[in-house]
């Protein structure tokens, strides 16, 4: 069981440097046409990042805790993020789209680990969902980490040890909280606020383009892919 869980996070995780290699072979010329693809995938991440909010993300910990506790954690997220938002921008950096990739890959992987020790066959149904969501944040997180003054080398490198990071969640999740709902469900409502901050502060408004209104149907395909994923995990 434990190397199915290894197995199913780790191919989650993989997407994510996929993602940042699709971003780092880029090699077509700067085109409007250019421009309106890239701020389609900046929304249709920002559109899958609603979506795992709100299908994956808040459902436990709305039916697992009171109205006080459940709005208290999750603003919480959405406060502590502001501040590292506000430190991270002070120092010139733009790593929103990474911020919200490891806020919701890390708990998700975590609730994957622990989801698999009772329902193996949804915990596989998480997986897909994760990786799908975690593509067009790593190309995403890849122009991100560019457009803050990393070498494309360097930004690769920062993306690969990244995309492991859901393995060790979902290692500990099996291991230790599998019989632990509640602390899984504030994980992920901690989450869940600091994701929803980060999206309407940095996320939609990178995916405006002027004089243009496609981009934004990339945050409703995203969000589509949100209720697909949903609808596969029942």
């Amino acid at each position: 069981m434990i190397t199915q869980v290894i197995l199913y996070s780790l191919v989650s995780g993989i997407t994510i440097i996929i993602g940042g290699l699709l971003a780092s072979a880029d090699r077509f010329p700067d085109t409007v046409l250019k421009e309106e693809i890239l701020h389609g995938i900046i929304a249709f991440g920002g559109g899958v990042l609603i979506a795992a909010v709100a299908f994956v993300l808040v459902p436990k910990g709305m039916a697992l805790f009171s109205i006080p506790a459940l709005s208290l954690t999750f603003l919480f997220g959405a406060v502590v993020f502001l501040l590292l938002d506000r430190f991270l921008s002070q120092r010139g950096g733009k790593f929103a789209q990474l911020m919200a990739m490891l806020m919701d890959f890390i708990p998700e992987a975590t609730a994957l680990g622990a989801i698999f020790a009772h329902e193996p066959q949804l915990g596989l149904l998480l997986a897909i969902f994760i990786g799908l969501q975690n593509l067009p944040e790593g190309f995403n997180s890849y122009r991100d980490l560019i457009q803050s003054g990393y070498s494309r080398h360097h930004a690769l490198l920062i993306l690969t040890p990244l995309s492991l990071l859901g393995m060790i969640g979902a290692i500990l999740g099996y291991l230790f909280l599998n019989d632990s709902p509640q602390i899984i469900a504030a994980l992920m409502l901690f989450a869940g606020g600091g994701i929803l901050y980060l999206t309407f502060q940095d996320i939609a408004p990178m995916s405006k383009l002027k004089n243009h209104w496609s981009p934004p149907l990339g945050a409703a395909l995203g969000f589509t892919v949100g209720m697909i994923g949903q609808k596969m995990l029942g």
